[in-house]
């Protein structure tokens, strides 16, 4: 008998009594539960949709159901341009991606600790744009339209806070290419295109410095009408 055949004979009958043991092993039992089934989420956007420090990947536990559904079915539907999340969710109805959306809705947890505050002249203009706007060049706030408190607002407008700040940037960047859209009348688009380099580098800075709220549950309502007409605001939410 050849050596090697009598040397190896053990390593392939081990491995074969292996791959039988396998074979008639019982498959692993997986729960049929949206926390099981939106693992694909959270292997980006971190534990249970809390955003991770890479820089691309935003919160989405605790956002308003109707935008968490409205930015989905944008993927789905092309307005909004990426290829991984286009890729998972080309095929999915209407009714089930409106689970997902409430199943991260319903999660209120607490949020990751802030990075430091950017340099202050810095701060100071992303301060201003956020809280105050710029009458001037008719730019409202962001408090008119995301909260008072910036977690945002039911049914359909999403929270700034704990965004990383890369995010941030690429979502303004992507609204001003064209590579993000929303339905008309697109607001953001708008906004995007009165604010400069600098002001958009401001904006992401500070807001992503902000002490953070123990809790991401947005507004039940807004205190005054919405500054800019918004086809994914308020009224155009979908349910």
């Amino acid at each position: 008998m050849n050596l090697a055949f009598r040397f190896l004979r053990p390593l392939i009958a081990t491995g074969l009594l292996g791959i039988a043991a396998l074979a008639s092993a019982a498959p692993p039992q997986v729960q049929n539960t949206l926390a099981e089934r939106t693992r694909t989420c959270t292997a980006c956007h971190g534990k249970e949709g809390r955003a991770t420090r890479e820089g691309y990947f935003p919160r989405i536990a605790g956002k308003p159901a109707g935008y968490l559904f409205n930015q989905l079915v944008n993927f789905r539907d092309d307005r909004r341009k990426n290829a991984a999340m286009t890729y998972l969710v080309q095929h999915l109805s209407d009714d089930y991606l409106r689970e997902i959306a409430g199943y991260f809705a319903e999660l209120d947890l607490p949020y990751a600790p802030p990075p430091p505050a950017p340099p202050a002249d810095m701060a100071a203009l992303g301060e201003k744009l956020v809280l105050r706007g710029d009458p001037a060049r008719d730019l409202p706030s962001c408090l008119r339209c995301h909260g008072d408190t910036l977690t945002g607002v039911l049914p359909g407008i999403p929270g700034l806070l704990g965004l990383p700040r890369d995010y941030v940037i690429a979502q303004f960047g992507a609204w001003r290419n064209g590579q993000r859209r929303s339905p008309e009348p697109d607001c953001m688009a708008q906004i995007t295109k009165t604010l400069t380099a600098q002001d958009i580098g401001a904006v992401a800075a500070w807001l992503a410095s902000r002490p953070l709220p123990v809790s991401s549950k947005p507004a039940e309502r807004i205190a005054t009408p919405l500054p800019i007409a918004c086809g994914s605001g308020l009224e155009g939410a979908r349910p």
